[in-house]
Parts: C-alpha cells; sequence; structure tokens
C-alpha cells in the first residue's frame, strides 16, 4: 500500500510541476510571441526576400524568435530562390523549437546565454555555407525531381483543402496574405499542405475538439498562473484555502494537455507549415493553435517529469532518496559524452524529445554545455517542411547544424570545468 501511496504522490507531484510551474508559464509566453507573430511575420518574410546580403542574419533573428513559427516559414523560400542555402542553415543553428519556451519560462538567464551564443555561430554557420556552391548544386538536383506544374494541376484538384481560403480572407488582418513561401497549387503547396502529416480535415473530431475547446483551456491555464507564481515564492499552495488545490489543478490541466494533444494528433512534432500560416493570418487561429502548442509541451514535460521519477524510485529499488542520489550522480558524471547526447537528440525532427533535454536541465541535472549542444544541433518542427520538400537538403541541413553544436558545446564545458 506504501508503495502505490509513493507512485501515486509522483504522479501528482509531476502533475502539479509540469503545470504550474512550467505549463503556465510556457502558455503565457507562448502567447505574447504568437501575437507578435501575427502582427510582424509577414513583415519579417518580406525583409529576407529582398535583403539578400543580410540574409543569414535575418534567418538567424528569424529562428531566435521562440518556437518554430519563424524558422518553417524560411525553410520553402530556399526552393523558391528567394533566400540562400546559408540563410536555411543560420535559422536551423539559431532555432530551439518549442524547447526553448520551457528553458525561457524556467531559466531565462540560461536562455538569454543560449539565444546570444546560438546568433552569432548561426550567422557564422550561414555566411560560411553561402561561400560554398552546396547550394546551387542542392537546387539543380531539386529541379530535376520536381513535378511538372500539368501534373500537379491534376493532383490539385482531388485535395480536400485544409485552407478554406474565403473564410480564412474574413479572419485576416491582410486578405492577399494566404501562403508564405510558395503559391496555391505549386509543387511545395502539394506537399506541405496535402502530404505533410499535420494537414486535418475540418469534419473529423480532432479538429472540432480542439477549435473549441481551445478557450476553455485557456482558463484552466489563467486559473493555474497565479498558483504556478505562488510556487515562485516558495508558497505551498496545497496548503492554502482549498486543500491539494496544487494537486487538482495540475492533474486537470495536464489531462486536459494530453486530450488536446491526442486529439489534435500531435505526437513527436506539433506544428506544420499549414498551421504556421493560419497563426499569421489570424488572431483566433493564433489562440486555437497556441492552445495546441501549450498543451503539446506540457504533454512532454509531464511525460519526462514523470520518466525520471519513475526512474528514480526503480534505480533506488523502491528507495526514492536513494535512487535520486544514483541517478544525479550517474547524470551529472557523464561529461563529454552528454554533449554527444546532447547533439544526438538534436537530430531527432520535431521538438517532443527536445523538451524533455530541456526539462531535465532546468532540475539541474544537465550540463549547461550539453544544453548548449542540443540547443544549436535541433532544428525542432522546421526541419519537417524541408523533409518534406527534399530529404537531401534536410539532411545536409542537420548535418552542418550538428558540427557547431559539437565544436562550441565542448569549448563551452571545457571551460565550465576550467573556470566553474
Amino acid at each position: 500500500m506504501n508503495g502505490i501511496n509513493e507512485i501515486l504522490i509522483l504522479i501528482l507531484s509531476s502533475a502539479e510541476a509540469a503545470f504550474l510551474e512550467v505549463g503556465v508559464f510556457v502558455g503565457s509566453v507562448l502567447l505574447l510571441f504568437g501575437f507578435i507573430n501575427y502582427k510582424k511575420s509577414g513583415a519579417f518574410i518580406e525583409k529576407i526576400q529582398s535583403s539578400k546580403r543580410f540574409q543569414p542574419i535575418i534567418g538567424a533573428l528569424l529562428g531566435l524568435t521562440p518556437g518554430c513559427g519563424g524558422a518553417i516559414f524560411v525553410m520553402p523560400l530556399f526552393f523558391k530562390g528567394a533566400v540562400t542555402f546559408g540563410t536555411v542553415a543560420a535559422t536551423l543553428v539559431a532555432t530551439m523549437g518549442d524547447a526553448s519556451f520551457v528553458l525561457l519560462a524556467s531559466s531565462p538567464i540560461h536562455y538569454l546565454i543560449v539565444s546570444v551564443l546560438s546568433f552569432f555561430i548561426a550567422i557564422i554557420t550561414g555566411y560560411i555555407v553561402d561561400n560554398t556552391h552546396l547550394g546551387e548544386l542542392i537546387l539543380e538536383r531539386y529541379k530535376l525531381r520536381k513535378k511538372k506544374q500539368d501534373d500537379l494541376d491534376a493532383l490539385h484538384t482531388k485535395y480536400d483543402h485544409a485552407l478554406h481560403i474565403h473564410e480564412v480572407k474574413q479572419m485576416s488582418h491582410n486578405s492577399s496574405y494566404i501562403h508564405v513561401g510558395h503559391e496555391e497549387g505549386d509543387y511545395i503547396d502539394h506537399l506541405l499542405h496535402h502530404k505533410l502529416k499535420g494537414h486535418i480535415s475540418h469534419e473529423t473530431l480532432g479538429y472540432k475538439f480542439t477549435h473549441s475547446a481551445y478557450f476553455f483551456y485557456w482558463i484552466v491555464l489563467a486559473l493555474g498562473l497565479p498558483l504556478g507564481i505562488s510556487l515562485l515564492f516558495q508558497i505551498n499552495i496545497n496548503e492554502l484555502t482549498i486543500p491539494n488545490i496544487g494537486y487538482i489543478i495540475g492533474v486537470i490541466g495536464i489531462v486536459f494537455s494530453i486530450t488536446m494533444t491526442i486529439m489534435g494528433k500531435k505526437f513527436l512534432d506539433h506544428e506544420s507549415h499549414e498551421e504556421a500560416e493560419l497563426k499569421v493570418m489570424s488572431l483566433k487561429e493564433t489562440f486555437i493553435h497556441n492552445a495546441q502548442d501549450t498543451a503539446f509541451v506540457i504533454t512532454w514535460v509531464f511525460a519526462g517529469f514523470l520518466a525520471y521519477e519513475f526512474g528514480v524510485l526503480a534505480l533506488g529499488g523502491g528507495d526514492y532518496a536513494m535512487g535520486h542520489k544514483a541517478m544525479e550522480s550517474f547524470l551529472l558524471s557523464t561529461g563529454v559524452v552528454s554533449i554527444l547526447i546532447g547533439a544526438a537528440i538534436g537530430l531527432i525532427p520535431g521538438c517532443g524529445p527536445q523538451i524533455i533535454f530541456v526539462a531535465l536541465f532546468t532540475r539541474g541535472l544537465i550540463p549547461f554545455a550539453a544544453l548548449f549542444a542540443n540547443a544549436v544541433s535541433q532544428d525542432g518542427d522546421a526541419l519537417l517542411p524541408l523533409i518534406a520538400i527534399d530529404r537531401r537538403s534536410a539532411l545536409w541541413a542537420t548535418v552542418i547544424s550538428t558540427i557547431p553544436a559539437v565544436i562550441f558545446g565542448l569549448l563551452i564545458y571545457y571551460f565550465e570545468v576550467k573556470f566553474f
């Protein structure tokens, strides 16, 4: 019976920590940046296309914005000849995906350090790539494999569009702003809006649920925010007027988050190019999809916390204190190997595993150098449209972003050991 009680407490405490210590702040930050993205993304994309000389710098800035939206928009621009491959590389090196929200909410100072360092590394990497002929070679081979427009027109008429253009125009602050980086019915539209995972029919239960329940989800997050702030001030919220209120809101928030994630069919990756476009065109869609983004992040943080807690319990043979000591000793002694692990995890497309890695860092279980290697190596959901359009370019891009991740991760680890 004691064992069952301990497991129950671990589940409740993990739910409280994931939702109230991390999730509510992630939701707040994500909503803020979502609104900025809604207002400014169109201008950013126009600027990057008209500034050939400074494209890697602008790409790095877009990659630096928390989340994946800015980076996602850059990918198809390369295949239209609007940006260089060095710009793609710079964007992917700078981006930290949705893991950035977790780090920003939990440790703003570390987030700032990672952002500044990765920004300069991204720019350097981008200009180095642009001084090679790699981009031209990739484009030449891509054009040879590209389908003819007549074939695309025939395919395009068969699809049920998730983008109801007239409906979206009515919601949009810019009625002419429909697609980013491609045109309706072209090859990229065929790949990103009809073949890539994430295209959900309006008639499905998942679509109806996520587009109706988002309002209530934001209410739960709003109720949890004061409790999350109280935890920052070391207040035992479970001994307030309502007993165990932290556990109650935590469990409700986690169950809601997992349900939103399942209904939206978001698992390893969560944001498609189509959804990123919708958020730019409509403030309502920004609220809807940012609710799904928040749920996705919280679900993965909870999974990470829960896996860690059960791992500690198992490692200690049922004795949590002994397991915690053994786990902490193991993780902190991995040294240089942790940098390679961080960079290797960064190779995985999507944001889920990266979120777990950052969540473990916030618990003090991973050295900063390993976190940095993971941040530079990972490409978040931005790699997914690149994979859909041209796998060879995606392979080149992820290899390029991994090289500086390992090099600078090892340098930072050396300075950590030497001076700190």
